[in-house]
């Protein structure tokens, strides 16, 4: 799985956007808009490594500026983080209890409160 960070800068002096990998590579791209830009580094990442499924999010700071990242590999669907919780408990079998949902005698207690039960209600 590869993890690539880019920083996006628009110049000044033109419309024309460009990304450089933030560390650890010499990834870069540019293009007239950010949608160009952002399928130019994808591209470069994947000539980097192509070892499955690709997630992209791109995060304006300011006008002229954003942070793009591509991850590579790793999970097939879901959210980013919820794929390495899942991952993370999935490794012992002592955690697997620690999982499973209240009882439903517990949810049948917070049901039965109401507003009447703390002394005063919304529609008197």
């Amino acid at each position: 799985m590869g993890v690539f960070t880019f920083v996006c800068r628009r110049s000044s002096g033109d419309d024309e956007w460009s990304g450089k990998q933030l560390s650890g590579g010499d990834l870069e791209a540019s293009a007239a808009s950010t949608f160009e830009l952002q399928r130019r580094l994808v591209q470069a990442a994947l000539s980097s490594d192509s070892s499955g499924g690709v997630q992209s999010s791109f995060s304006m700071i300011t006008p002229s500026s954003a942070v793009f990242q591509v991850i590579v590999g790793g999970g097939g669907g879901g959210a980013f983080i919820g794929g390495g919780a899942a991952a993370a408990s999935a490794g012992g079998a002592g955690s697997a209890p620690a999982a499973e949902a209240p009882p439903a005698e517990e949810k049948k207690e917070e049901k039965e409160e109401s507003d009447d039960d703390m002394g005063f209600s919304l529609f008197d």
